[in-house]
Parts: structure tokens; C-alpha cells; sequence
């Protein structure tokens, strides 16, 4: 007889009900009370299934006739002495991984792939400090005045279609640029976005290039990190830029084959300059449902899974201790925060925009629902960027009453919230979020959608609340306040934010023209204390990379962005 028993608890809204109706339990400042609960409650639920197990086995013994040969054969089995010589780990076979999206969207894509599948590389990368380092460009030098800087390329590099990397390489891709904002399931690729006040480029070598700047640009380098030099074959353009076939890059790993919604294929560059991928083929698969990526895990029929939301917290908790799996975090260039309709009442004022932040418990929803996979926070700015400032998460519901019954009065309104259908988790949040909303007299409707069709109700101002992420294309903060906070920011406007700052307005500009960096820095500073007081978004946590895989791998390491491809490979 083969029995399985399989227990998953994951609803907080179980653990508060037993907390209702058997303690007296604050539930917003009952965090190590509610921690014991849980504790005692599973431990209630395996005593219940030791119980079980004895039962059965008590009666699978009254059935000595039945499997009696079988336990001899068992038992001569054990006596039999092991094999000695265990069978070879073959390295060229095909580690199969998977993501809840395409990680190659294809032609249409301004990028073709993430750079996460180590395809196309870039000028510059970044550090595990998220610090500007050499990639296709070996070294740089800015001119004095800030206004011009000299890039030398890597010799003796070819693209994936044989083609040699040179300085008319990256002349050919800042053409490309040139032509206009390509969209993309990652970031846009937008040459006013990485190289603001850009005037000109131009080969002053064959493996040189420079690019001048209106003004001074001491921080251009985290503008190019990642996405923001990333460099193709300039025979795989078209004529108008786009891409007419299977992107060729420089890296480790080339594309073999693409299925859209799918599997992308990845094989070994041989010819790679520096060292090498250390697995022969990678198949990463498609499978969006967080639940059946996580049984093709157990199951073997993937090795482990990638990208943002690779795995639910609630999921990787139960690999905790385990042989067979191993877990791998690190901070994540991820910020998760509710976007607001800042054009109508409630939001148009500051005071609900501050009321609504200050309603919210960001430790116990990091803590319950992401069982501490997250940081709070209230910085528009990711804590993956080195200029990110630490300001302290300010939460007071008493506060926040106050704050609203300025704006509201006596009176209640019903908003509607929209959060993303794809998430499993976002339900669980969005439940608690409104249970918290409800204390100072806002009401939400929950709806949820696909994130293509919520983006388009947004556009349209037809929301109250919605829950969001973004990323950090670069390492310069420029970036994320222009889209967010500057009156002509595409998410300012495309999410009607409604925000308009005087002052953000000036510090932009003021550090645009800064060549000191102490300066700039000030600005970013000042800019990031305004985004936690004004709110022009409520943000609620920075993500974590947190991924799983077999340990029948190696080299599996989560990274600021993604995991280093190149060196996974079968464990020894």
C-alpha cells in the first residue's frame, strides 16, 4: 500500500480566522503571536498525519499473507551489496530550466531576448553593487568637462554570424537607436532615455568610439549598464531596425532554436572570447502557472526556474531543508507599488495619497504573504542602485485616519483596484491591502486582470488603485524619477499619476547639468526624500531574486539580475 499525503498551508486569511475564534489576537501588532499560531497549528496537522500512519501501518500488518514474498524479496534486495562504480555525469546533456515568460519574444522585440539568457551582451555591466564595469568596452575615459567620452572596444570578438565586433558595430546600433523608441517585454530601447542630451557618436578608431553630450554627463555609465548598451549583429537589422531572424549577439550562448510561448533553445559558444558556458545546450521552457512550474521541479522535468517571479514565496519555503533543491536570493532591481489615480479625488490630494501609505502594513505583508522574501519601503528608488537612499518606513494607522478624515470627512468612497490575474499572490495582497484601506473609509472593488488589458483601463483613468512593478533598466536613478516624477513622464502619464513637482522639476535639471558628483548626488537624495512625502506611487516592497533548482546543479547563483548562465552545470 502506497500512501502520499500532501499539506500546503498558505492562506493567511485560515491563520487569522483560527486566530479569531480561539485567541485574542491584534492581528496588525500580533506579528510573533500570529508567528506562534501558525507553529502550533502545523504542528497540530503532522501529529494528526503520524496518527494516521500508524493506523495504517497497523493494519497493513494484519496483511502478513498478502505481502509476505514481497517483503522477503525486499529484504533480499538490501542484503544484495551496491554497486561500486557509479555511473559518470554526463555534462553535455541538456539542462532544461523555465520561466513564467518569454524570455525571447522574438523579432518585434527592441531586445530580441533578455540579456538574462546571455545571448547579446553590452558595453557596460554592473557589479553585485549594481556599479558600472567592462564588458564590449574594455575602458573609457570622460573628457574634463564632462561633455565627451572615449570608449575602447574588445578586440578579437565576433558576433554569433561570424561577423567581427568593432567600432562600425556600435556605430550601427546607435543607428539604430537613432531611428526611434523599439518596444519591448523588458525595457524600451530608447536612445533619449540612455543617453540623455546625447549630440553625436562617431568611430574615432577601429575599435573606438565617443559620444558627445550637450551637457555634462558624469553618471552616463549608469545609464549604459545592461540594457542600456546592448549590442547585435548589424546584419541582423532590417531597414527599419528590426530584427530579420534569430538575434546575433557576442555571448556565451547562442540561439538555436525559438518557439514562442514555448521553449528558447541555447547552445554553447565555442568561439566565445573569454570563458566559456560550462553547459553544452540549455532548453528554457514557458510555463506561466506558478504551480505547475513548481511540480515540473519536483517532478524532474525541469532543473530549475528563472526571471522574476521564478517561484511564490509560499512555494520555495516548502524546498527549505530539502536534498533534492536548493534555493538562491539576492537583492532584486525589482520595486512592487500600487500606482494611483492622481488626476481624480481621493488621490489628487497629497493627504490621501500620504494617508493611504501610512494605512499600510508593509512588515507583515512581507512578512506573511512573502515570508520575508522583500523589503519594505517607501523610495520610489530600487535598493539595487548605489545611489539608493535608506529612509525609514513611516506606518501609523492613527495618522492615517486622521489624514483622511481631513480629505473624505464622515463619508466612505469606493475605489477600484486592479491587480494583475497572472499572480497568485497579488489576490492574497490585494484582500489584505483593502482590509486596511476599509479603516480610513476607502472601499475597494477588486479586479483583476491581464496586465496588457489593466495598463489599457489605466490609461484610460478607469481605476482608483492598481498594483504594479517596475525594474531598473540602468543604475541611474535619472532614469526612474524622469519616468515617474517629471510632468512629462511616460508613466506619469500613461498611468495618469497626475504628478507635477516645481521643485523635482529644478533638481533634474540641476543635476543634469552637475558635473560634480557630490551634486548630483544631493539631487537624487533630495528627489528620493520628496518621493516618500509626496507619494507620486505608494511603494510597498523591493523584490527579492528568489529562485530554486536542483541540486543536481551547480554554478546555480542568483545575481541583481537573473542568474550567471554560463557557469550552470551538472553537479559532479
Amino acid at each position: 500500500m502506497s500512501l502520499r499525503i500532501y499539506i500546503r498551508v498558505v492562506s493567511l486569511g485560515n491563520i487569522q480566522e483560527v486566530a479569531k475564534n480561539n485567541c485574542s489576537l491584534n492581528i496588525r501588532g500580533g506579528k510573533e503571536a500570529m508567528k506562534f499560531l501558525r507553529k502550533n497549528l502545523l504542528k497540530s496537522i503532522m501529529a494528526s498525519i503520524m496518527v494516521l500512519i500508524m493506523l495504517l501501518g497497523s493494519i497493513g500488518c494484519n496483511k502478513t499473507n498478502v505481502n509476505n514474498n514481497a517483503s522477503k524479496e525486499a529484504a533480499e534486495q538490501t542484503q544484495k551489496p551496491a554497486e561500486s562504480n557509479e555511473p559518470q555525469v554526463d555534462n553535455d546533456t541538456e539542462i532544461v530550466l523555465a520561466g513564467y515568460r518569454n524570455l525571447a519574444p522574438g523579432e518585434k522585440d527592441g531586445y530580441y531576448c533578455s540579456k538574462i539568457l546571455y545571448v547579446w551582451e553590452p558595453l557596460i555591466t554592473q557589479d553585485e553593487n549594481a556599479a558600472p564595469i567592462p564588458c564590449l568596452a574594455e575602458s573609457w575615459e570622460m573628457s574634463e568637462d564632462g561633455t565627451r567620452w572615449t570608449f575602447n572596444l574588445r578586440q578579437g570578438v565576433q558576433f554569433h554570424d561570424g561577423t567581427d565586433f568593432n567600432a562600425d558595430a556600435v556605430i550601427a546600433n546607435f543607428d539604430r537607436m537613432k531611428m526611434g523608441i523599439k518596444k519591448s517585454s523588458f525595457y524600451p530601447l530608447d536612445i533619449d532615455s540612455h543617453y540623455p542630451n546625447l549630440t553625436g557618436y562617431e568611430k574615432t578608431g577601429e575599435y573606438q568610439i565617443c559620444l558627445t553630450f550637450s551637457v555634462p554627463s558624469p553618471t552616463q555609465l549608469y545609464n549604459m549598464v545592461n540594457f542600456g548598451s546592448a549590442i547585435f549583429s548589424p546584419t541582423g537589422f532590417d531597414e527599419e531596425g528590426n530584427f530579420k531572424g534569430i538575434v546575433q549577439g557576442t555571448g556565451p550562448f547562442k540561439m538555436k532554436e525559438n518557439v514562442l510561448n514555448e521553449y528558447v533553445l541555447l547552445e554553447r559558444n565555442e568561439d566565445y572570447y573569454g570563458e566559456k558556458a560550462k553547459a553544452k545546450t540549455m532548453r528554457i521552457k514557458v510555463i506561466p502557472d506558478a504551480d505547475t512550474r513548481f511540480s515540473a521541479l519536483k517532478a524532474g522535468e525541469i532543473m530549475g526556474v528563472i526571471d522574476l517571479n521564478a517561484i511564490p514565496a509560499a512555494l520555495a519555503v516548502e524546498l527549505e531543508g530539502s536534498e533534492d533543491f536548493a534555493l538562491t536570493t539576492t537583492k532584486s532591481t525589482m520595486i512592487r507599488f500600487l500606482a494611483v489615480n492622481g488626476t481624480t479625488f481621493p488621490f489628487n490630494d497629497v493627504r490621501m495619497r500620504q494617508a493611504l501609505s501610512l494605512a499600510l502594513d508593509r512588515n507583515m505583508l512581507t512578512d506573511e504573504l512573502y515570508y520575508g522574501f522583500a523589503t519594505p519601503t517607501t523610495n520610489i528608488l530600487n535598493y539595487a542602485t548605489p545611489f539608493y537612499k535608506e529612509i525609514p518606513v513611516n506606518e501609523n494607522m492613527e495618522q492615517a485616519k486622521a489624514l483622511a478624515q481631513e480629505v473624505l470627512g464622515d463619508e466612505k468612497i469606493t475605489v477600484t483596484y486592479l491587480y494583475n490575474s497572472g499572480e497568485a499572490t497579488q489576490k492574497a495582497e490585494a484582500e489584505l491591502i483593502s482590509s486596511w484601506l476599509s479603516e480610513i473609509g476607502i472601499n475597494c472593488e477588486l479586479q483583476p486582470m491581464e496586465m496588457a488589458t489593466m495598463k489599457e483601463e489605466m490609461k484610460k483613468g478607469e481605476y482608483g488603485l492598481a498594483r504594479l512593478q517596475q525594474g531598473l533598466s540602468n543604475s541611474e536613478p535619472a532614469t526612474i524619477f524622469r519616468r515617474f516624477m517629471l510632468t512629462s513622464g511616460d508613466h506619469n502619464q500613461n498611468y495618469v499619476l497626475g504628478y507635477q513637482s516645481d521643485e523635482v522639476d529644478e533638481l533634474m535639471a540641476k543635476a543634469s547639468e552637475a558635473l560634480d558628483m557630490t551634486v548630483r548626488t544631493e539631487c537624487y537624495n533630495r528627489i528620493q526624500e520628496i518621493s516618500t512625502k509626496e507619494l507620486p506611487v505608494i511603494p510597498l516592497f523591493n523584490d527579492t531574486t528568489l529562485m530554486a533548482y536542483s541540486t543536481k546543479l551547480t554554478g546555480y547563483e542568483a545575481k541583481l539580475y537573473g542568474i550567471e548562465l554560463p557557469q550552470v552545470t551538472w553537479s559532479e
